[in-house]
C-alpha cells in the first residue's frame, strides 16, 4: 500500500517518462539503422566510422526500457531518471567543449533541443519530488 502511494505521488510525470522512452526508442533505433541522416541534414562529414555514432545510438536506445519502466513505477526507479539527467547535463557540456575547440559546429548543437534541454524541466522537477519522497537529496543521491 505505502509502495502504491509513494509511486502515485509521482503520477504527474509518467506521461514525460513514458515520451522519454518512445523517443530514445526512435532516436536509438534510427541511429543504430541510419547513422548518416543526421548528418545529411545538418550538412556535416559522415562519422568516421560510421559504428562510433551507432554505438552513440545503442547508448540511446537502451535508455527506452529504462524511462518505461519508470513511467510505469515513479518512485521505485527514480535512479534511472537521475542516471539519464546526469547524461543530459554531460551531453551538453561535452558539446560546448568540442565546439569550444573547433571540432564540431554550432548546428550539431541543434541535436542537444531533442536530446537533452527539453527534458530538463519535466526531469528536474521528478528528481526534486522524488528525493523529497526518498527522504532528501542524500538519501535519494546515495541510493536511500
Amino acid at each position: 500500500m505505502i509502495e502504491a502511494s509513494l509511486n502515485s505521488a509521482l503520477d504527474r510525470y509518467r506521461p514525460w517518462l513514458l515520451a522519454a522512452a518512445i523517443y530514445n526508442l526512435l532516436w536509438g533505433a534510427t541511429v543504430i539503422v541510419f547513422p548518416g541522416w543526421l548528418f545529411s541534414l545538418l550538412d556535416m562529414p559522415q562519422p568516421n566510422p560510421e559504428a562510433f555514432w551507432q554505438v552513440v545510438g545503442m547508448f540511446v536506445l537502451v535508455y527506452a526500457p529504462a524511462y518505461a519502466w519508470a513511467a510505469r513505477r515513479p518512485y521505485d526507479h527514480a535512479h534511472i531518471v537521475l542516471i539519464g539527467m546526469f547524461g543530459k547535463v554531460l551531453g551538453p557540456l561535452g558539446f560546448l567543449l568540442v565546439f569550444l575547440e573547433g571540432q564540431i559546429p554550432l548546428r550539431f548543437g541543434a541535436v542537444l533541443i531533442a536530446n537533452d534541454l527539453i527534458w530538463w524541466p519535466a526531469f528536474a522537477a521528478f528528481l526534486t519530488a522524488a528525493a523529497r519522497l526518498h527522504g532528501g537529496w542524500r538519501r535519494f543521491v546515495l541510493g536511500g
